[in-house]
């Protein structure tokens, strides 16, 4: 059977949000091997969520949760009513309820591009940045770091953490900076 592929995060399986393990999914019940291993948020603890239950939004739907905060969202309103965000509430949806949200030390950011969620890359650190500078710099000096700490300093899985993103119009670079 063929994997569902996440339009907001296409690199779901080589980034480890899965991990390879036979078993029940606890969403719809059927024998799976791929287990989702990140952030879900709900009221109700699962032991195992298949990709397919996130991509078709029947974890999120049945359990009252989510992948990926709402307001987590870059430029969202904590009120989905407000209609303030200029990204359709479908878009918001896709990456809260059929999303797999990525690692991270604090709650996930979810940045946005051309009125629209990103996709979320890979994680970064200064050697995968060195390239895109000059498209990163606004990131790199809007986000509460001093600069020439995340220039030299960020990992991919240390204590000062990136996080790279790209818009699927126009394919600008984005960076979430995080650290411990």
């Amino acid at each position: 059977m063929e994997l569902p592929q996440f339009k907001y995060s296409p690199n779901a399986y080589k980034l480890n949000l899965f991990e390879k393990e036979e078993g029940i999914c606890s969403v719809c019940n059927e024998e799976r091997k791929l287990r989702y291993v990140s952030s879900f948020y709900s009221e109700e603890e699962l032991d195992y969520i298949c990709p397919w239950c996130i991509a078709n939004g029947k974890a999120a739907t049945d359990f009252d949760g989510e992948f990926n905060d709402y307001c987590g969202i870059e430029g969202v309103s904590p009120d989905p009513e407000d209609g303030s965000s200029a990204i359709p509430k479908e878009l918001l949806l896709e990456i809260t309820n059929k999303t797999p949200s990525y690692t991270s030390w604090q709650q996930e950011v979810w940045l946005t591009h051309c009125n629209e969620p990103c996709a979320f890359i890979d994680y970064a650190d200064t050697k995968t940045i060195a390239p895109l500078m000059e498209e990163l710099q606004d990131d790199i000096e809007n986000n509460g770091y001093d600069p020439e700490f995340i220039k030299s300093h960020l990992s991919k899985d240390g204590s000062l953490v990136g996080y790279l993103f790209q818009c699927l119009n126009c394919g600008q670079h984005r960076l979430h900076v995080d650290c411990d």
